[in-house]
């Protein structure tokens, strides 16, 4: 029986088409198994996808990708210009679905019937012509007769050209995050009469006071990887090792300018010009957006938005929007700042780190006030009221919308800011302290990490690193902490703190870094891991060399108190009762930022081993001077100041 089962099968197997085709002697096709050609069909999509080169006034062609839904007509035109993909951003996954197509942000565009539209910039990915990294306005910086808002002008006129793009309603808005949010910004300044409304987030606008490269002089070490990358290949590049996992171990015993040789990137001409212009020169004077746009103010309505704990453009929303209003154009332009990291308005925004906030708030900033926005002036929809201000409360976790705001600031607002001084004892208080001091040793060997080690700025953490718990530094001999009593009432900030720190080093240069803090009760019942917690509502580096002069640096007289004034970024936070303020201060922040060598050398970048020694830093807080911060604090009930 067996025998004949096995016959049986082995026949069924000689006759299957399958074993037929094990002996088939013919020859594979001429051309091999790649077709010249080869196209999926498109009639299962719900959308168009087109691909174009749009010709700008000097010849140059930009690779430009127009999606929109099949059947649509008289529709608004959504368009961003971007260093990163064109391509790419405009493919969340190949899905004959527009809504799976386009990215998560998009989503309210495709769903309201708009035309969404991404563009390479000039020189990047699919686009002809030469790139240069935030390319200025054409001037003294760019000799050229084509700058960002020129290409823009031109897309847009061939965007709302029917005879290109039949299916529009010859309206147009721009909106994008970061250098996306650059590119914005830059068709502001001479916008195209189509150019209807507009949405900059977090927006590229002055790359040395506060945005991506410096903060006040001081240099982002966690962004060089990113100049490799954007401008060593025209496409997508890799980020060149820095060496171990330990960015901390790998930064610590070499300069910055160093490290760039090492790695190949003393190359690259952007490099080259960063390592030029370490001062605020007229090289990123000539490029401060804020400048330039309150120099000629355009009346598209705009909508700014900032996250409260970006990590990596903090100034450019804030500055442009106060830049406009201080301009006499208040009543086009709107801030929004929600307690989000790096661009997380494109993405959920339901925590950051260890905080979970009242729902999804990057989609409610996006449903709830841009579109609507961009209905308005897009589609002739309802008029919406948006507040002057919507700006998020992290300390009662909700939003909060005001009809002026900042609430308190330094000059020209009804309300001044009121000093927290730093007191004997490690103390803090509304009044100013009798008389002493605290010192520390700031040794370069030995910076105070901004993250607990190892760290790498490719663990993840660089996302929410604003919000990590302080504790991992208070207690170290170089950083000194100030803290009030235990809150009996609740204190209430709303506009921009700045540092007032007086100060004294056996150096002849260095950095302060001042932190304002909501230290939690040390009990959390509900959350326990949350007891004590120390979460930086504010927080900024200072370079001390530019004290006097952001332009002109000058060391500082070893042994002598000098003022370091400087703004920290704005804050809307309640302190509540059961809660205390704290202040730390310390003169490093690594490997974020660059060592400063603490001894006074032209340029830092090009600092020396032997330029690099410790210091012992003076904090002043009696007669030689009275260290404070200058907090923005309100009355608690707000109601009058709320838009209706």
């Amino acid at each position: 029986m067996r025998a004949k089962l096995f016959l049986l099968a082995a026949t069924a197997l000689a006759l299957s088409p399958a074993a037929a085709q094990v002996g088939d002697k013919s020859p594979p096709p001429p051309g091999g198994d790649i077709p010249a050609k080869f196209t999926q069909p498109e009639a299962a999509r719900d959308y168009v996808k087109r691909e174009v080169m749009i010709p700008m006034r000097d010849g140059t062609k930009l690779y430009t990708v127009i999606v929109y839904a099949k059947g649509l007509t008289n529709a608004p035109i959504v368009l961003t210009r971007t260093p990163y993909n064109a391509k790419g951003r405009a493919n969340r996954m190949d899905s004959p679905s527009e809504l799976s197509t386009l990215p998560l942000a998009d989503e309210m565009f495709v769903k309201a019937g708009y035309i969404r539209v991404y563009q390479d910039i000039r020189g990047k990915y699919g686009s002809e012509g030469q790139y240069v990294v935030t390319r200025p306005v054409i001037g003294p910086l760019n000799p050229t007769k084509v700058d960002h808002t020129t290409d823009a002008y031109d897309t847009i006129d061939w965007l709302v050209n029917k005879a290109n793009l039949p299916e529009s309603n010859g309206k147009v808005g721009m909106i994008g995050s970061s250098y996306e949010g650059f590119t914005v910004v830059m068709a502001l300044l001479h916008p195209h009469p189509a150019l209807k409304v507009a949405a900059p987030q977090s927006p590229m606008i002055d790359g040395w006071m506060g945005d991506d490269w410096f903060h006040y002089g001081a240099f982002r070490l966690a962004n060089i990887g990113w100049i490799g990358s954007q401008t060593g290949y025209k496409g997508e590049g890799k980020v060149p090792r820095s060496g171990g996992w330990d960015d901390y171990e790998n930064f610590r015993n070499v300069s910055a300018g160093d490290w760039a040789k090492q790695s190949g990137y003393d190359q690259l001409p952007a490099w080259q010009r960063m390592v030029a212009h370490p001062a605020y020169d007229s090289f990123w004077q000539g490029q401060a957006l804020d400048t330039l746009l309150a120099q000629s103010p355009s009346d598209v309505p705009t909508l700014w938005e900032q996250g409260l704990w970006d990590q990596e453009d903090m100034w450019g929303a804030i500055h442009s929007y106060e830049s406009l209003v201080k301009a006499g154009k208040g009543a086009s332009n709107y801030i929004v700042m929600g307690p989000w990291r790096h661009s997380q308005i494109n993405r959920e925004g339901r925590s950051l780190g260890a905080f979970q906030w009242n729902g999804d708030t990057a989609q409610q900033y996006r449903e709830d006030m841009v579109l609507p926005f961009f209905n308005q002036y897009l589609k002739d929809g309802p008029a919406v009221t948006l507040p002057a201000a919507a700006i998020y409360n992290t300390g009662e976790n909700h939003w909060d919308r005001f009809s002026r705001w900042p609430l308190a600031c330094e000059k020209d607002c009804a309300t001044p800011l009121t000093p927290l001084y730093l007191q004997a004892g490690k103390g803090l208080a509304f009044e100013k302290a009798a008389s002493g001091g605290d010192s520390y040793v700031s040794d370069p060997a030995n910076p105070v990490p901004h993250l607990p080690r190892p760290v790498s700025f490719k663990d993840g953490r660089w996302g929410d690193w604003l919000v990590s718990d302080q504790r991992s530094v208070d207690g170290r001999t170089d950083v000194v902490s100030y803290t009030t009593p235990v809150l009996t009432q609740t204190v209430r900030v709303s506009g921009v703190p700045w540092a007032d720190i007086f100060a004294k080093t056996t150096g002849t240069d260095g950095d302060f870094v001042v932190k304002i803090i909501d230290v939690f009760p040390e009990e959390n019942a509900t959350d326990p891991k949350m007891g004590g917690y120390q979460l930086p509502i504010s927080l900024d580096i200072f370079r001390g060399r530019y004290r006097d002069s952001f332009a002109k640096p000058t060391a500082i007289p070893a042994g002598k108190v000098q003022e370091y004034k400087f703004r920290l970024p704005a804050v809307n936070h309640e302190f509540l009762p059961g809660h205390k303020i704290m202040v730390q201060v310390q003169s490093s922040l690594f490997p974020l930022y660059d060592r400063n060598p603490q001894t006074f050398v032209p340029n830092i970048f090009l600092a020396k081993p032997g330029d690099y020694r410790a210091a012992t830093v003076t904090i002043e807080h009696g007669a030689a001077g009275a260290s404070s911060v200058l907090l923005p604090v309100v009355p608690v009930d707000q109601s009058a100041a709320m838009a209706k």
